[in-house]
């Protein structure tokens, strides 16, 4: 899950939501997997530039703490990931949201053939960022070699190259579909959601609706009211399962940039480096 918008306090975004992700942690209906319970993390912006990062490797909803900083916790923009490996191990530093100075980045998916291929990805990472890799996991891969790729001055172009990268290197491998993802990366001051799959059959994503348009749709529920008009949500599943209109499905194979009065969608297809 990914907001931005007014300040707001992390409780009302992680656990008030009748289908919340701390929910979809143990009940999850449209992931991979039903159970997400091989850690967590939440990244959010507050003073100063740089983000902070809170991760565990207990499952999100038997982690008391969390309940507690949330309660105190309030940010104009929040990412938030429940965790269910899909081979490398529960450690904190494989919970997403990965951070590098003031970026943050988190993925659903996989990179097929990860172990194969990970040398190679791995060898194509910028050497000064190399040092700062933490973690095992094939989504923190995806993070620096989009960095490596132009992240930073473009976000658009270096995610694609990043993607490219990886499914030149797994074809060159015999691997057919190397790329599942849906990624959201932020600067803290807007972010960047991407739904592609080398299949074309990537995993759910969804944005929320203006806020003023689900006010004139169900002027009955009161959550809206307490919401600021820049208010935007990206989430995996939507929240609110039953609220009619609220969440629209990002597009296949599109990229996405969110911010305050200027949001931005566009075809998202991998740039080859090569």
């Amino acid at each position: 899950m990914a907001y931005s918008g007014e300040p707001i306090l992390a409780e009302d975004l992680l656990f008030r939501p009748a289908h919340s992700l701390i929910v979809q942690s143990l009940h999850s209906h449209l992931g991979a997997t039903t159970t997400n319970g091989d850690g967590f993390g939440v990244g959010w912006y507050g003073e100063g530039r740089e983000p902070a990062v809170y991760k565990s490797i207990e499952p999100a909803w038997n982690d008391r703490n969390l309940r507690e900083i949330t309660r105190q916790m309030r940010t104009p923009l929040l990412f938030a990931h429940v965790r269910a490996s899909t081979g490398t191990p529960v450690q904190r530093s494989n919970c997403h949201p990965f951070r590098h100075g003031h970026w943050l980045w988190m993925h659903n998916g996989l990179l097929h053939g990860f172990q194969e291929i990970k040398r190679d990805l791995l060898m194509a990472v910028d050497p000064t960022l190399f040092p700062d890799i933490e973690g095992s996991t094939d989504s923190e891969a995806l993070f620096f070699l989009a960095l490596t790729f132009g992240l930073e001055d473009d976000p658009f172009s270096g995610v694609a190259r990043a993607v490219g990268f990886v499914e030149d290197v797994g074809r060159a491998y015999g691997i057919d579909h190397p790329v599942q993802m849906t990624v959201a990366t932020s600067d803290g001051e807007s972010f960047w959601i991407f739904r592609y799959s080398s299949e074309r059959q990537t995993r759910s994503l969804f944005y929320s609706t203006e806020i003023s348009k689900l006010r004139a749709l169900h002027p009955e529920v009161q959550v809206l009211r307490h919401l600021g008009e820049q208010t935007r949500f990206v989430v995996s599943e939507p929240l609110l399962r039953d609220l009619a209109g609220a969440w629209n499905e990002v597009p296949e194979s599109s990229a996405r940039l969110v911010r305050a009065g200027a949001d931005e969608i566009r075809p998202f297809q991998p740039i080859s480096p090569t």
